[in-house]
């Protein structure tokens, strides 16, 4: 019995020391992209640039919070993006009903909450696998909000519904950056140290374990599902008040991005394992790039391109470091 506590103990150890070691390079890769773009521009040291380029990620970091948990499970969601369409596309129809700031909030947040169901019932009462039932829905959500909207826009939303995209915390903290803070807070603490991190994390390692050690598998990947369908709601509260306006088009693409900032993290794509202090620094390291790039005035499909090769790149790196070090650990 001391043996087999032994073991997972080891283990645990090894995966603490080798995130530290990844969380650590990514700091360090941060701190240099924070020292070249500072001689890139000499505005970039003013606190208030400093602050307003907190806005090119914290949207994007709220819903990789909350991917974290969906990957390590062993599943994704690429519906996040839609959702934010079609959760602004509802916020604008609202708008034009008379609804309130705090109808529209709970408008947003609800219809982020419902796609996620949405997901979640698919995969888990039905068995289907989570990359297509979330690509279906993506293009099904963000269908919906174009035959909704078409070629058109919604704006009118009230002055004080610009707050939660466009206002500050406190001095230099904006509300979105709080908010992501707390966020990943509550999913740091939730992750790591509680049951239910451990049952995700159990999950993602192997199912059928897990489900013979007494885990509600699909239980458990339902909430994850929900969770994440809540982030991207609330990201679809701050965006569409940071714009004012909701299109179609909004949000496009982000889901890239959004798994990039997680498995940049150190998650595994895999599942099974990764930090949410690793995510937040990839976070941040993407939204230095970002920024970096708009002082240099590069164009934004460049951008597009760094970070599909920073998502090949951080995914196929540890599969060929594996391999490397299988080649080296057999000739000897």
């Amino acid at each position: 019995m001391s043996v087999a506590r032994q073991i997972p103990d080891r283990l645990e150890a090894s995966s603490v020391r080798l995130f530290k070691s990844w969380e650590a390079l990514l700091l360090l890769v941060a701190l240099v992209i924070f020292g070249v773009n500072s001689l890139v521009s000499p505005h970039f040291l003013d606190p208030w640039n400093l602050s307003d380029a907190t806005f090119n990620f914290t949207e994007k970091a709220t819903i990789a919070i909350a991917m974290a948990f969906l990957i390590i499970a062993g599943e994704i969601d690429l519906s996040v993006a839609a959702i934010i369409a079609l959760a602004s596309t509802a916020m604008g129809a609202a708008v034009q009903m008379g609804a309130g700031t705090e109808t529209l909030v709970l408008i947003g947040l609800g219809v982020g909450l419902l796609c996620g169901a949405f997901n979640g019932l698919l995969v888990t009462r039905f068995q289907l696998p989570s990359i297509v039932v979330t690509i279906g829905t993506m293009s099904l959500f963000r269908g919906i909000a174009y035959i909704v909207l078409g070629d058109g826009v919604y704006k009118g939303y009230p002055a004080d519904f610009a707050f939660f995209g466009q206002g500050y915390a406190w001095s230099y903290f904006s509300f979105e950056l709080t908010f992501f803070f707390g966020v990943a807070l509550i999913g740091g603490l939730v992750l790591h140290t509680t049951g239910f991190g451990r049952q995700v994390q159990a999950i993602g390692n192997s199912p059928l374990a897990a489900r013979f050690s007494g885990v509600r598998v699909e239980r458990v990947k339902f909430i994850l599902f929900l969770m994440t369908g809540l982030a991207a709601g609330a990201a679809s509260v701050m965006l569409t008040s940071r714009l004012g306006s909701t299109r179609p088009s909004i949000a496009l693409g982000w889901e890239l991005e959004v798994v990039t900032m997680a498995v940049l993290g150190g998650v595994s794509i895999l599942g099974g394992s990764g930090t949410i202090l690793g995510v937040v620094i990839a976070a941040f390291v993407m939204g230095l790039v970002t920024f970096g790039f708009g002082l240099m005035n590069v164009p934004g499909i460049v951008m597009s391109i760094f970070i599909g090769l920073m998502l090949i790149g951080v995914i196929a790196l540890p599969i060929l470091a594996r391999r490397l070090h299988a080649r080296i650990k057999g000739a000897r």
